[in-house]
């Protein structure tokens, strides 16, 4: 069985710094604090959440302002700091290594901010490769960077357990025909995520933990 890991709330405590950087790019171009807007763009890529911003603020917003102040904080903020890890994920990296099982990321991010945090974090060599949101021509939660995942590891769909924990990324995994398991971060499940999802766990650990006790059956990708 192969995975597919989401990036920003996934792996990395990402969002949260998004959400001081929107903030602070909000304020320096005159719309307030806009940090709020990562709630309303989870799992977009950089084109779909533009329109999502556009109609949020209409004339008011200017892309590239906000994109640049947005990029200033993130520069300094990362140079001050590492990429921020969530709970479990080098106990879970180790475990599926350990069962030779293979590995993808799925991220709406671009490439070259995916590479980074990835280097960052040390865990780029436990990925056969990425699917980013520049690479695919529609965002979450349309499949494609899920299928693109999936030629990536060379795997059907079907044989692909897609961990996310947004809405979007969600729907994006279950439409591509593959096993979505929901980590939540910002978001919880509302009904319709909940109908579509195999599992939900607290933290990648806990996905280690369900792999072990045989409650997520990894042969026939089942959740007992």
């Amino acid at each position: 069985m192969n995975f597919i890991f989401d990036m920003d709330g996934l792996m990395f405590d990402t969002e949260r710094v998004f959400i001081k950087a929107w903030d602070y790019a909000g304020e320096k171009t005159g719309i307030g604090r806009a940090g709020y807007m990562v709630h309303k763009t989870l799992g977009m890529n950089i084109k779909t959440a533009y329109d999502v911003w556009k109609e949020e603020f209409g004339d008011k917003y200017n892309q590239e302002e906000v994109r640049k102040h947005s990029k200033d904080f993130l520069e300094k903020y990362y140079h001050e700091n590492p990429t921020p890890i969530k709970e479990g994920l080098y106990v879970l990296l180790d475990y599926l290594r350990g069962l030779n099982c293979k590995m993808a990321v799925a991220s709406s991010s671009p490439r070259w901010e995916v590479e980074r945090h990835l280097r960052s974090a040390n865990v780029t060599d436990y990925f056969v490769g990425a699917a980013c949101g520049d690479m695919v021509q529609n965002s979450k939660p349309a499949p494609d960077l899920y299928l693109k995942a999936c030629e990536i590891l060379g795997a059907s769909p079907e044989a692909c357990f897609a961990l996310e924990d947004s809405k979007n990324g969600l729907l994006a995994a279950y439409r591509a025909g593959c096993k979505p398991i929901m980590i939540p971060d910002l978001w919880q499940p509302d009904g319709d995520v909940l109908k579509i999802i195999l599992a939900k766990y607290g933290n990648l650990e806990q996905v280690k933990c369900a792999l072990e006790t045989g409650d997520l059956n990894l042969q026939e990708g089942k959740c007992f």
